[in-house]
């Protein structure tokens, strides 16, 4: 999935869980892709959109979409009443685009639970079938 084809789905999934809003956020040069999250709690956090395109993809011709399984359910999160720290929040985001059913999604993991340092910046990564990656980068 390219970038903004990526942005726009996540802030419309996003913006469909229950006790949060999303929507596109950009920010010139510096961001060109972003989602912007409020949460039902009132914490807000920015999500810079990067991608990492199948080897070989070229960006002259159209975007063909790569579909498989997607991702089994997961239980999500409660998010009323809660303040969401980073780890909470990630966990949540990841919930989400999991059970979006979308069947170009492959996986879907935070920083957090893959392996990554215990001080790894917080974010959220995509893998979809066509071997491309999604990042969601915590801002």
């Amino acid at each position: 999935m390219r970038p903004e084809r990526f942005m726009n789905f996540v802030a419309e999934t996003l913006d469909k869980a229950p006790g949060m809003q999303a929507r596109p956020w950009q920010d010139g040069t510096n961001r060109p892709y972003g989602v912007h999250v409020r949460f039902v709690s009132g914490s807000e956090l920015r999500l810079g959109v990067t991608t990492a395109t199948p080897p070989g993809e070229d960006h002259a011709k159209p975007e063909v979409p790569v579909t498989g399984e997607p991702p089994a359910a997961t239980d999500t999160p409660d998010p009323l009443g809660k303040t969401f720290d980073p780890i909470t929040a990630e966990q949540y985001i990841a919930a989400a685009l999991t059970n979006s059913g979308n069947n170009e999604i492959k996986n879907v993991y935070g920083y957090s639970s893959h392996g990554t340092s215990p001080t790894a910046h917080p974010g959220v990564g995509v893998e979809f079938h066509n071997t491309g990656k999604g990042f969601l980068l915590f801002q």
